[in-house]
């Protein structure tokens, strides 16, 4: 590229014209970054190591979660580490207590199945990391939110998202502890009443990213096919004969 090219430029020096639909487009490897973390990202329990995760790696990992959007720019979220054993030991035992209630929900032969799947790894992880919304955080009055009040949840769940897949471009496995009230994580960690317990993960180098989701690999849900959950223009509609092939085609590319 030419020296003092501006940005956009080509390799002549030459800015494309305003015509050009891929200016802004990330190179062809940079989006294979892109696209293999997220194919890549697991729900991670059973594979983490006892690793410590540099405090650097994961101020990078933080840092891209405290990027992602947000409604009128409130950024809800906070980041509550644990790394002491026994706080994680008492996550885990209200865990157990709503993993053996949610038992109950199904009949047998799926209730042993549910009872002998790998649903959390918070001892096994070297660290976790509740994630929190503040909705009082912006004030009163926060741009975008009038209509849908949930809008501060929906951010924090953007920032969820960019803290996964910036750990799994780290090579740092992600596991996400939902069988748990978050009456109890609020208990167990102290906080404050206003604030919603979001998202408690387990964080840690890993020994393998399974080529499928664990709950694929075990027989308890497939993935849907794409085709059938895409809309045109009105709902129940389906698109076009081209965008349905396209669909079908991308479908089979992906890497789970």
């Amino acid at each position: 590229m030419a020296r003092n090219a501006p940005i956009g430029a080509d390799q002549t020096g030459m800015t494309p014209t305003p015509a050009s639909p891929v200016i802004h487009a990330l190179s062809a490897a940079e989006r294979e970054g892109v696209y293999r973390a997220i194919y890549g990202r697991r729900d991670i329990r059973a594979q983490f190591l006892p690793d410590p995760v540099p405090d650097e790696l994961l101020a990078r990992i933080l840092q891209a979660a405290h990027h992602a959007g947000s409604v009128g720019f409130m950024q809800p979220w906070n980041f509550l580490i644990v790394r002491d054993r026994s706080v994680r030991a008492a996550v885990r035992e209200a865990y157990v207590r709503e993993r053996d209630r949610a038992a109950e929900f199904y009949e047998e032969p799926r209730r042993s199945l549910f009872l002998a799947l790998k649903l959390e790894g918070i001892l096994e992880a070297p660290l976790n990391l509740c994630v929190t919304c503040d909705p009082e955080r912006g004030g009163p009055h926060v741009l975008g939110r009038s209509a849908v009040r949930e809008t501060d949840l929906f951010s924090t769940c953007c920032a969820i998202q960019n803290l996964w897949l910036a750990a799994r471009a780290e090579g740092i496995g992600v596991g996400w502890v939902s069988i748990i009230q978050p009456a109890e994580v609020k208990r167990i960690l102290n906080i404050p009443e206003r604030i919603i317990p979001v998202a408690y993960l387990c964080l840690g180098f890993v020994s393998e990213f399974p080529d499928q989701p664990d709950l694929a690999r075990a027989g308890w849900r497939a993935r849907l096919p794409l085709c059938d959950l895409v809309f045109a223009d009105r709902w129940g509609q389906p698109p076009s004969a081209d965008l349905s092939g396209a669909l079908g085609s991308v479908q089979q590319e992906a890497r789970w």
